[in-house]
């Protein structure tokens, strides 16, 4: 994990949200924690390298750094880009280093198939463009600009130099440390990246396709002086009773995990800022899992459903670290456990131990 905090400076390097397949990753828990040692009101400044990750994330982390009362200003040492972009914005002044990269572009869902109904893929229509919506106000605020104006800038995918990113309003001013290397990331999966990004994520081999796959895991030790023996009765009433155990704990982890969603489900929607964005609050409950802090922060961040013209803001993608969460950025994986499936899923281990 990557969010160092060396005295009033505190460095975000790797992708946003946890993506395992990185090797560095920063999260809003940890950039939470870290703030916790820095006084609200004193001078912070915030050094990020990271080449994207997961929007809901930045979202959160972005409100988390904007809320603050003392100043924060923001130094992009190498790239901010796609979810990146957005946390880059909550400075009070944004510098780029020498040679650094901003992208901003619209968010986009990793994991999006040809299953599921008309109905299923209005809402995920509906959901990226209140994501979008969100996102084009936070750079208008900083650009000056209108929110169609930024919205333009999005869809057109735009990759900017210091100069180019100051002259647009994004940025305040360069500096002349040669920034640092771009952080891990699989630059291919963007539509206009710049070939030398492209040529360093094929050399690094910092590819997309490996988050489709599960993270190895340690196996047991190979069994050494073992013989196979004819099983006995007492090796099948062990079975008997280890699978009725199996059962037991399966039927209980089910139960408490209902419990905690339904627990997590009522706390969420009776936050203040759940009001006005009583749909998008639904969405992060249902389809992510944030903590209640996180959820809290993100509906923050987002516009009220009364002041869009359309019928509600439907909200963000999924949420972080390969639970399908949106990941802004585009790119192609598999369907994955829902967070009350995951729960369940975590109870049952964790009775078994």
């Amino acid at each position: 994990m990557a969010a160092i905090l060396d005295g009033q400076t505190l460095t975000l390097s790797g992708a946003v949200g946890e993506i395992w397949w990185l090797d560095s990753w920063f999260t809003y828990d940890a950039v939470l924690i870290a703030l916790a040692s820095v006084e609200d009101d004193s001078d912070l400044t915030v050094v990020i390298n990271s080449g994207g990750g997961y929007a809901s994330e930045a979202a959160a982390i972005h409100a988390l750094l904007a809320r603050r009362t003392g100043t924060t200003n923001v130094i992009v040492d190498g790239i901010a880009a796609s979810a990146a972009s957005l946390i880059a914005m909550a400075g009070a002044t944004l510098t780029m280093s020498a040679g650094s990269i901003l992208m901003i572009h619209d968010p986009a869902l990793p994991f999006t198939e040809g299953a599921g109904t008309s109905a299923d893929h209005t809402k995920t229509i509906e959901q990226l463009e209140a994501l979008a919506t969100a996102y084009s106000r936070v750079y208008a605020a900083k650009s000056g600009k209108t929110a169609d104006e930024c919205r333009a800038i999005m869809k057109a995918e735009t990759w900017m130099t210091p100069e180019q990113a100051i002259a647009q309003g994004f940025a305040d001013a360069a500096n002349d440390t040669e920034g640092a290397a771009v952080a891990a990331f699989d630059y291919r999966a963007y539509a206009h990246a710049p070939e030398t990004l492209r040529a360093v994520a094929s050399a690094n081999g910092w590819s997309l396709k490996q988050a489709i796959r599960k993270p190895p895991t340690a196996s047991a030790p190979a069994p050494t002086g073992h013989h196979k023996e004819n099983p006995t009765m007492t090796d099948k009433t062990k079975a008997d009773a280890n699978s009725a155990d199996i059962t037991a704990a399966t039927a209980t982890a089910a139960r408490e995990a209902v419990k905690a969603d339904r627990e997590r489900h009522a706390a969420i929607m009776a936050l203040d800022e759940a009001k006005g964005r009583e749909a998008l609050a639904q969405h992060l409950h249902s389809s992510t899992e944030m903590s209640v802090d996180e959820v809290k922060a993100a509906l923050a961040a987002a516009p009220l459903a009364s002041t869009e013209p359309e019928p509600s803001p439907a909200a963000y993608d999924k949420s972080r670290a390969a639970a399908g969460a949106g990941l802004a950025t585009p790119g192609g994986g598999q369907p994955v456990e829902s967070g009350l499936s995951k729960l369940i899923t975590a109870r049952v281990e964790r009775n078994r131990a």
